[in-house]
């Protein structure tokens, strides 16, 4: 994949990174930090940008761990429907099996009670 390098400006601070990621999705991501560390620091004007990008790494963190854990909740959850979803498969073919054992097993008592009961 080819590299771009990107020019960022967060807190009045430019960076030039290379990434393999756009130059509109990377300049999107230094925006909302660039927000972000900006509200902490109007927040409480002693934090530092360094105060300001610890605590954005934090809450970015947090988010991170967050999503981890509900996405590996549903990918729990997807394979248990994905197991009951191959039991219930299993339990069909075995019904159905039976209603055609059963059908040929009536079947065979129809014909033995028609040829028993012919009257000539």
């Amino acid at each position: 994949m080819p590299t771009n390098k990107v020019r960022l400006e967060i807190c009045g601070c430019s960076y030039v990174i290379s990434t393999t990621d756009t130059e509109q999705y990377t300049l999107s991501l230094a925006e909302k930090l660039d927000h972000s560390m900006n509200e902490i620091m109007a927040q409480n004007p002693a934090a530092s940008v360094t105060a300001a990008a610890v605590l954005s790494a934090l809450e970015y963190l947090d988010e991170l761990e967050k999503s981890s854990a509900s996405a590996d909740n549903m990918r729990s959850q997807i394979q248990n429907y994905l197991d009951d979803a191959a039991s219930a498969k299993v339990e069909a073919e075995e019904a159905k099996r039976e209603i055609a054992r059963l059908r040929r097993e009536l079947d065979q008592l129809k014909g033995k009670a028609s040829g028993g009961t012919t009257s000539d």
